[in-house]
C-alpha cells in the first residue's frame, strides 16, 4: 500500500460523493455530509486486536459527540483484511464489541469492501457493488438518528431493491468511472 492517509480519504470521499450520494444508494447520507457530519478515519492498525481498541475508541469518541457535531464515522482500513472472507470474519468480532461494551442499540456497524459479496451471488453479480468501496470500511451508524430517518422516508424496505437495480444498471464506462478500483 503506497497511498497515504490524505489519498486514502480523499478516495473515500470520492466514493460517498459519486457512488453512496451521487448514485443515492443512501437517502440519508447527503444531509450530514454535506453538514460535515461525516467522521472520515485512516486505520493504520495492521491486526485485529489494534483494530477493536480503535473500534471502542471511535464509538466512545461518537457517543461524547452529540449527532449535530458528528452523525456518523467511516473507519477506512487500507492495511488490512483486505481479504473479504477474513474481513467477513471480523465483523462477528465487531458485532461482538458492540454487545459486550453495551453499544448494541445504541450504534450499529454497516459494511463495506472492495470484494464485498452478498451470501447467495456470484463474487461478479451486480447487486454485489451496493457495498463495494475502494477500501475495507466500517461504517458506525447512529441507531436513534436512523430510526428518526426512517420514520419519515416512504417505503424503507425496498432501498435494497431500488440500489441493485441502479448498480445493475449503470453502463460499463460508468462501471469504470465510479469503480475505478475494480479495474486495476
Amino acid at each position: 500500500m503506497t497511498d497515504s492517509a490524505s489519498q486514502i480519504e480523499q478516495a473515500c470521499r470520492n466514493w460517498l460523493e459519486q457512488v453512496v450520494i451521487g448514485l443515492n444508494l443512501c437517502p440519508f447520507a447527503s444531509k450530514p455530509y454535506l453538514d460535515n457530519q461525516v467522521r472520515i478515519v485512516v486505520s493504520d492498525c495492521e491486526d485485529e486486536t489494534c483494530l477493536l481498541e480503535q473500534l471502542q475508541t471511535e464509538l466512545t469518541w461518537l457517543a461524547d459527540h452529540a449527532p449535530k457535531e458528528i452523525e456518523t464515522t467511516l473507519i477506512a482500513l487500507p492495511y488490512m483484511l483486505g481479504d473479504f472472507y477474513d474481513y467477513n470474519d471480523f465483523l462477528d468480532l465487531a458485532e461482538g464489541l458492540l454487545e459486550t461494551q453495551g453499544w448494541s442499540g445504541h450504534f450499529q456497524l454497516a459494511s463495506f469492501h472492495p470484494h464485498y459479496q452478498f451470501a447467495g451471488t456470484q463474487p461478479d453479480d451486480c447487486e454485489n457493488l451496493t457495498n463495494r468501496a475502494p477500501y475495507p470500511i466500517l461504517h458506525l451508524i447512529r441507531e436513534a438518528s436512523l430510526e428518526q430517518v426512517l420514520q419519515h422516508y416512504p417505503n424503507p424496505e425496498q432501498i435494497p431493491e431500488r440500489n441493485i437495480e441502479t448498480v445493475c444498471g449503470l453502463a460499463d464506462t460508468q462501471l469504470r468511472a465510479l469503480f475505478p478500483y475494480l479495474f486495476r
